[in-house]
């Protein structure tokens, strides 16, 4: 039999189910809650001063004897506060034939956005630190985080605050380096972590992060400059958190929606970080 009435020929009556909306995967922002965080009030310029105090060191004294004056000069450190911001047009028509809360989503979009952004912008200042482990024509090694990690130890810098970010592909070796190529016969506590999750956890007592927010070194892929260092090191002047707002344009039958951020970022104390250097074996 011919010309049957199936679902093909009634498609046009036949309404799409639409699943929940699938964000395109953007990195978790992690650099925040690493560095030294400052909060800048509206209306009071757009640089905030960090002054940084010297470390001092007391001498012996004999009994009766005056102690002679220590001068005691401080540097600073500015961050300078700038916008960033993201913005789109829905058309009423775009929005009112949709079947899901398409503000809700860009808002989402945007947010996630902005925090990349940020991230990006800290983990470029780790090319900034005045000492470094390790360069971009050699893989990554254990053995660099801990020379880092004694390198700041012996600078006198805190055993806490410390942390270490490393791209993925950077990662991949300290992690194939652990398990003596993913099969250690005589696997440590460390190691059968990094089998079975993935996860890295704490080389040296600093717990390592990785972020694909790390742009290749000199624009060469594989190439990536990760750090360890001290909360102090780096910092985050915030005077606008993620603000996301929407304007009416009632000629063109649509609304924008604008997202900005203003804040500032930069290097506070040099010598409380090491950039980390390296090529992946996994990046051609």
């Amino acid at each position: 039999m011919a010309n049957e009435t199936t679902n093909t020929t009634l498609d046009d009556l036949i309404s799409p189910l639409v699943a929940e909306a699938l964000f395109v995967a953007n990195e978790r922002s992690i650099m925040r809650g690493l560095v030294r965080n400052y909060t800048m009030p509206m209306n009071s310029g757009k640089t905030i001063q960090v002054p940084i105090y010297p470390t001092v060191s007391a001498a012996g004294v004999a009994e009766a004897t005056d102690l002679t004056n220590t001068a005691i000069s401080t540097s600073k450190a500015d961050l300078t506060v700038s916008e960033v911001g993201i913005m789109t047009t829905l058309t009423d028509f775009a929005r009112n034939v949709s079947e899901s809360d398409v503000v809700s989503d860009l808002g989402r979009l945007f947010g996630e956005a902005i925090a990349k952004k940020i991230d990006t912008d800290l983990t470029a200042l780790f090319s900034g630190f005045s000492q470094s482990v390790g360069d971009v024509s050699s893989v990554q090694e254990v053995q660099d985080i801990f020379q880092a990690v004694a390198k700041l130890r012996a600078a006198g810098v805190p055993g806490t605050d410390l942390a270490c970010v490393l791209h993925p592909n950077i990662a991949f070796d300290i992690k194939k380096n652990l398990t003596n190529t993913f099969a250690n016969p005589n696997p440590t506590d460390l190691a059968n972590e990094a089998l079975r999750t993935g996860f890295v956890g704490q080389i040296a007592g600093v717990p390592v992060f990785e972020t694909s927010n790390i742009a290749a070194a000199g624009g060469a892929a594989g190439d990536h400059k990760g750090a360890v260092f001290h909360r102090d090191a780096l910092g985050l002047a915030m005077m606008q958190d993620l603000k996301i707002e929407t304007q009416r344009d009632a000629s063109l039958r649509a609304t924008e929606i604008v997202a900005t951020a203003v804040y500032g970022v930069g290097e506070l104390h040099d010598s409380y970080g090491i950039e980390l250097a390296a090529d992946s074996s996994i990046v051609s």
